[in-house]
């Protein structure tokens, strides 16, 4: 790890995983976590983790209450 380099690129990740960053900015973070092994484990650590968050978070509606919801909005249901 360089320090400043680390910190700042560790900072700037879940920006840069938004894809919020200046291009320039993108460039410069991407090259970075390219470079450096451990903030390449960090960036990779955290994608697994936003993934797996993801999937575990995702709820079904019932079809009951999207039925109810599409009604009262005087939606047909797809």
């Amino acid at each position: 790890m360089a320090g400043d380099e680390c910190r700042e690129a560790l900072e700037a990740l879940y920006v840069y995983l938004d894809g919020e960053l200046t291009e320039e900015r993108r460039i410069i973070i991407k090259g970075h976590l390219d470079d450096c092994p451990p903030c390449g484990d960090a960036f990779d650590f955290t994608v697994e983790l936003r993934q797996v968050v993801a999937q575990r978070c995702r709820e079904e509606v019932p079809e009951a209450l999207r039925l109810r919801i599409a009604q009262a909005l005087g939606q047909d249901v797809l």
